[in-house]
């Protein structure tokens, strides 16, 4: 049976080249990069240092600004904690939108050492409140301020107004991190010019390897920010412990293969979100869509999120498409210890009586998916509907 992935905002599939230069470092780079008193450690440490190079011309940055991690959530944790511990961030303003590798870190920042903390509004749509930041950023600017918002939501596609957020977090002396995991990779991004002093990054996400990520850190912060894991002096002495080559040189080939095809990249999912959309009214008028993953040019072309209209809810219904052959979500890998919850996202911009009368879909296209792919998608769902009374 024919499967149909459309869960590319959880993860990608690997690309061949990449695959192809992660064994080509297995077999050739396996030297430790900290052994440079020999070549074969010198080779793993200038593969290392290369694809930091590489990344940073990527996205307008100082190499010594790119510091690898092991992805997206160590790397959310790893600024978030130290603009407490080494900053001396005392209050901090993000949305209760963010994604729980930035949420739970918070939480527990203000319990365990007093931080405060304010989320910043916004309306149905997911679309935050830019008067209300401002306003938040003036009532408490007497405080280290932090601001912290994502660039792209991952379960929405919501972009962030992040020209606007930038210049109020200068105007009013504030950091600005940003979880740019759904977006950096996949899209164009000039670090520089939006002004970001942290944000963050996952390899599994623009089709390279799980377990490897980096976080930009602004150079001017670089001597302030202290090691999160302590016993040697990798990766600038902020991140100890041997550093994963292979995954390194995977990360790197994925950022190459972006910049040589990003212009084509993004206008095949532009062309496969207006198609889905289409398909899906014609489908069902009913159906509801969450944010603006619905809009073209304000959310990202890889992200669209659904209440599919039930008469009744169907504890089953995400197993019943994967049964046939389609791999969808109701919300972020994260969140999805329960199936049958619904993420904290939707949770906040759609209305409990919606909630009890439709079924959440994310549905996440990557480039290897086709026009056929929504189709059988379309097809599962009329199927399930018929068979199981539930339209």
């Amino acid at each position: 049976m024919k499967r149909v992935y459309l869960d590319n905002a959880a993860t990608t599939p690997m690309k061949n080249e990449v695959i192809k230069v992660m064994i080509n470092s297995l077999k050739y780079s396996f030297g430790n990069p900290s052994s440079i008193q020999h070549s074969d450690g010198r080779k793993s440490r200038s593969l290392i240092e290369e694809s930091r190079i590489f990344i940073a011309n990527c996205i307008n940055a100082f190499p010594e600004e790119i510091i690898f991690t092991s992805g997206g959530t160590e790397a959310n944790n790893m600024i978030l904690r130290s603009s407490v511990f080494d900053l001396g961030v005392e209050h901090i303003i993000t949305s209760k939108l963010e994604h729980l590798s930035v949420l739970q870190p918070i939480h527990d920042l203000s319990y365990k050492h007093k931080i405060s903390i304010h989320f910043v509004q916004f309306n149905s749509q997911g679309v935050h409140d830019i008067n209300h930041v401002e306003f938040l950023l003036k009532k408490y600017k007497q405080k280290k301020m932090m601001v912290s918002l994502m660039y792209a939501n991952n379960e929405i596609g919501n972009i962030l107004e992040v020209n606007n957020i930038s210049f109020l977090c200068k105007k009013y002396n504030a950091y600005f991190h940003s979880d740019t995991i759904q977006f950096i990779g996949n899209y164009p991004l000039d670090i520089k010019k939006l002004s970001f002093d942290f944000a963050t990054a996952s390899a599994h996400k623009f089709y390279g390897p799980k377990g490897i990520g980096f976080v930009f850190i602004k150079k001017s912060l670089l001597v302030k920010i202290k090691g999160s894991i302590l016993g040697g002096l990798q990766e600038k002495g902020l991140r100890s412990g041997t550093e994963n080559i292979s995954g390194i040189a995977g990360i790197s080939e994925a950022f190459r293969l972006f910049q040589t095809n990003h212009f084509h990249h993004i206008d095949q999912l532009k062309k496969l979100k207006k198609y889905c959309i289409q398909q899906l009214i014609k489908m069902n008028k009913n159906i509801l869509f969450n944010g603006l993953s619905d809009h073209y040019e304000k959310s990202i072309p890889s992200i669209i999120n659904f209440l599919f209209p039930v008469k009744k809810i169907d504890n089953l219904f995400y197993f019943r498409l994967d049964l046939m052959g389609i791999s969808v979500s109701n919300g972020s890998s994260c969140n999805s210890g329960n199936t049958k919850e619904i993420s904290h996202v939707i949770r906040s911009i759609v209305k409990n009586s919606i909630l009890k009368k439709t079924m959440p879909i994310r549905i996440s296209f990557g480039i290897f998916n086709k026009n056929e792919d929504i189709d059988m998608l379309i097809h599962s769902l009329n199927e399930i509907g018929k068979y199981k009374n539930i339209l």
